[in-house]
C-alpha cells in the first residue's frame, strides 16, 4: 500500500506541476482585468462581469508602423493584458515588430513566461534562438514574407533585418504578460550596476571596456 500511495502522490505532483506551468486558466467565459483593484494576485483581479464592455476586448492601431529611427533600429508594439484587459487569464498576447532597413535589430532577449511564434509580413529577417546548457546550440533561419518561426519559452532569441527595405513581423505569445529580458540591457544596464569586477571576469573583458558598455546601457 505504501508503494501505491507513493506512486499516486508522485503522479499527482507531476500533474499539478504541469497544471500550474502556464498562465491561469479561466473558469468562466472571461475574467476582464480590474486595473483599479488594489488586491495583489498572480495575474489580475476580475472585473464584475456586469461592468464589462466591448472596449475591454479591443485595441486599435496595430496597422500603424512603429518608429525605428532609434538604435537598434526596431520598434515593438506589444498588445498584452495592460492594453486589452480582456486578455486576463486567456494566456495569449500579440506584438507588432517593425525593423529599419539594412540592419534593424530586435536584440537578443528572453520572454520568461512565453513561447513566441513569429510571422513575417514584409521584408527579410535573419532570426534565431540559442538552446540552454550544455550545448548552447544556435537554431537560425532567414525568413521571407509569409514565413513562420517559433522561439521556445525562456530561450535567448533575436530578429535582424538583412534587407534593404523596412520589415514587419507579427508575433503571438503564450502569455497575457510574457515579460522581456533584453540580455545586454539586463547585464550592462542593471540598476544598481553589477560590479565591473564581476562582469570583467564573466565576459573576459578589461574593466575599461565594461565601464564603457555600462555607460551605453545606463538609464
Amino acid at each position: 500500500m505504501a508503494t501505491h500511495a507513493l506512486v499516486l502522490f508522485t503522479f499527482l505532483a507531476l500533474v499539478c506541476t504541469q497544471a500550474f506551468a502556464s498562465d491561469p486558466s479561466p473558469l468562466q467565459d472571461f475574467c476582464v482585468a480590474d486595473t483599479k483593484s488594489e488586491v495583489f494576485v498572480n495575474g489580475l483581479v476580475c472585473k464584475n462581469p456586469k461592468d464589462v464592455k466591448p472596449e475591454d476586448f479591443f485595441f486599435p492601431g496595430l496597422d500603424k508602423a512603429g518608429n525605428t529611427s532609434q538604435n537598434p533600429g526596431s520598434n515593438v508594439t506589444l498588445v498584452n493584458v495592460e492594453k486589452i484587459a480582456g486578455l486576463n487569464t486567456l494566456g495569449i498576447s500579440l506584438a507588432r515588430i517593425d525593423f529599419a532597413p539594412n540592419g534593424g535589430l530586435n536584440p537578443p532577449h528572453i520572454h520568461p513566461r512565453a513561447t513566441e511564434v513569429l510571422t513575417v509580413m514584409e521584408g527579410t529577417l535573419y532570426v534565431g534562438f540559442v538552446t540552454s546548457a550544455p550545448d548552447f546550440k544556435l537554431f537560425s533561419k532567414v525568413l521571407n514574407k509569409g514565413d513562420v518561426f517559433v522561439f521556445p519559452k525562456g530561450l535567448i532569441h533575436f530578429q535582424f533585418n538583412i534587407g534593404a527595405v523596412p520589415a514587419v513581423a507579427f508575433a503571438g505569445l503564450s502569455s497575457q504578460n510574457p515579460g522581456l529580458v533584453t540580455v545586454a540591457k539586463a547585464v550592462f544596464g542593471s540598476n544598481p550596476p553589477i560590479s565591473d569586477d564581476v562582469l570583467a571576469k564573466a565576459f573576459q573583458l578589461d574593466k575599461k571596456t565594461v565601464d564603457w558598455l555600462q555607460a551605453q546601457f545606463s538609464n
